[in-house]
C-alpha cells in the first residue's frame, strides 16, 4: 500500500500497510526504597496479582529465570486519552523485590502503521501517563507499608513504548521489512515527525533480532518494536532492562552523594579544623553503610534474571543493553565503588591517626603533670 504524506509543500509517496492486531505498552519504572518483601506485599494487595515468571515459548532450563520472581498486580482504572487512542481500563504493575518498581499501559492498536508516529509522538515524555503512574506507585506504597523497606520514592523515572504488532494485512516479508520501511520505523522508534537521515535511519534501526521468519524485533533508545505472536520472552527481557537503567541510574546518583559526603568527611569541610573525638566514627559508619548499601543493591540488580540457558533471550538481553549503555554505567558504578573505598580507608587511617595523636597529647600532659606536681606547695604527698 502507498500513502502520500505531503510535508513542507512536498508529496512523499510512503509504504503503508494495515495492523490488524497490536498492543502498544507503555512502561515507567521507579526505584522506590530498599527492598520489597514480596511475599508480605501478596498479603496485603488485595487486586489480583501473580508471581510473574517468564512465559516461554521454547525449551529452556529450570535457572532460566527470574530469582526471585517479580509480583504482577493488575488493577482497574479509569481508561486514559491518548491522541487518538486510548489506554486499556487496568494498569499492570510490576514489584521486585530489589526496591523497584513498574507501572505499564496497554494501547490497543489497529489501523494504518504510519499512525504509529503521531502516537509515538505523543508517547514521548507524556506528562498525563507520568502523573498518572507515578500516583498510582505512590497509592500502592501507601498499600504496601513496612513491607517496603526504607520506602522512598526517587524522583527519577525511566518511561519506554513497545509497539508489539500481532498480525498485519497484508501478511509482511520480515526479511526485507526494515529495506522497505526503514524510515517510517526510525521515525516512529526516535519519536521524530521530520525526514531522518540515512545515517540516523541506520542507527535507529541498527539493533534488530529475530528468532524465526515469522518474528522481528528492533530496539532502540525511546522505543522498540516487535512483529510476530507469542513474544511475551522478550517482552519481559525490554521490561526489565528498562527496570535495570532507572535502578543503575539511582545507584549513580546515590554514589555521587556517598562521594561528596566522603570527600566532606575527610578534609572537614570549609572552615572545619578542629573535629570532637568520635565525629570520625560516626562519618565512617555512615560512609560504610552507603558503600555495602549501594553494593548489595548492585548485585541484586545484576542478578535477577537469569539468561544462561536460553541463547535467544540472552542475545535479546545484550543488544537491549547495549542500546541503553548498560557497561557504561557499571563502569561508572564499579569505579565509584572503588573511589569510594579508597576514601573509606583513607577516612579509616585519618581516624586512626587523630587517635594516636590525642594519645600522645595525653601522655605528654599528664609527664608534664607529673613534673610539675612537686613543685605545688602543700600538694599532698609532697
Amino acid at each position: 500500500m502507498l500513502l502520500k504524506i505531503y510535508s513542507m509543500g512536498k508529496c512523499l509517496i510512503t509504504k503503508d500497510f494495515q495492523i490488524e492486531e497490536g498492543c502498544c505498552s507503555v512502561i515507567f519504572a521507579y526505584t522506590v526504597g530498599g527492598a520489597i518483601d514480596l511475599a508480605e506485599a501478596e498479603n496485603r494487595v488485595a487486586a489480583p496479582k501473580a508471581r510473574g515468571r517468564i512465559k516461554r515459548k521454547r525449551p529452556t532450563p529450570e535457572y532460566f529465570d527470574y530469582h526471585p520472581p517479580p509480583l504482577r498486580i493488575t488493577q482497574e482504572v479509569a481508561s486514559l486519552s491518548i491522541g487518538s487512542y486510548s489506554t486499556l481500563p487496568s494498569i499492570e504493575t510490576i514489584l521486585y523485590d530489589f526496591g523497584a518498581m513498574m507501572a505499564i499501559y496497554r494501547i490497543p492498536l489497529s489501523g494504518s502503521f504510519l499512525s504509529l508516529l503521531p502516537l509515538s509522538e505523543t508517547l514521548y515524555e507524556n506528562s498525563s501517563l507520568l502523573d498518572d503512574s507515578r500516583s498510582v506507585i505512590q497509592s500502592l506504597l501507601a498499600t504496601l507499608g513496612n513491607s517496603v523497606e526504607k520506602a522512598n520514592l526517587a524522583p527519577m523515572v525511566e518511561d519506554y513504548a513497545i509497539f508489539h504488532i500481532y498480525s498485519t494485512s497484508p501478511a509482511l516479508n520480515l526479511a526485507d521489512f526494515v529495506d522497505q520501511f526503514g524510515e517510517p520505523i526510525s521515525q516512529i522508534l526516535r519519536c521524530e515527525t521530520q525526514q531522518l537521515s540515512p545515517q540516523e535511519i541506520h542507527d535507529a534501526t541498527g539493533i534488530q533480532i529475530a528468532f524465526g521468519t515469522q518474528d522481528l524485533t528492533l530496539i532502540d533508545w525511546n522505543a522498540a518494536l516487535m512483529i510476530g505472536e507469542e513474544m511475551d520472552d522478550v517482552l519481559a527481557v525490554l521490561e526489565f532492562v528498562n527496570v535495570e537503567l532507572v535502578e543503575r541510574r539511582f545507584l549513580d546518583h546515590q554514589l555521587d552523594q556517598a562521594l561528596d559526603e566522603a570527600y566532606t568527611a575527610l578534609t572537614g569541610g570549609p572552615q572545619k579544623r578542629f573535629r570532637w573525638p568520635g565525629t570520625m566514627d560516626s562519618n565512617l559508619r555512615r560512609i560504610a553503610g552507603l558503600q555495602v548499601d549501594s553494593a548489595i543493591l548492585f548485585e541484586q540488580v545484576t542478578n535477577t534474571l537469569k539468561l544462561l540457558g536460553d541463547q535467544y533471550l540472552a542475545r535479546v538481553y545484550r543488544l537491549t543493553s547495549q542500546r541503553f549503555h548498560l557497561h557504561g554505567w557499571d563502569t561508572s558504578i564499579l569505579r565509584k565503588l572503588d573511589t569510594l573505598d579508597s576514601l573509606y580507608g583513607k577516612m579509616g587511617d585519618q581516624a586512626g591517626n587523630r587517635r594516636m595523636e590525642i594519645l600522645e597529647w595525653i601522655i605528654i600532659i599528664l609527664i608534664a603533670i607529673s613534673i610539675l606536681l612537686p613543685f605545688i606547695p602543700g600538694f599532698p604527698g609532697y
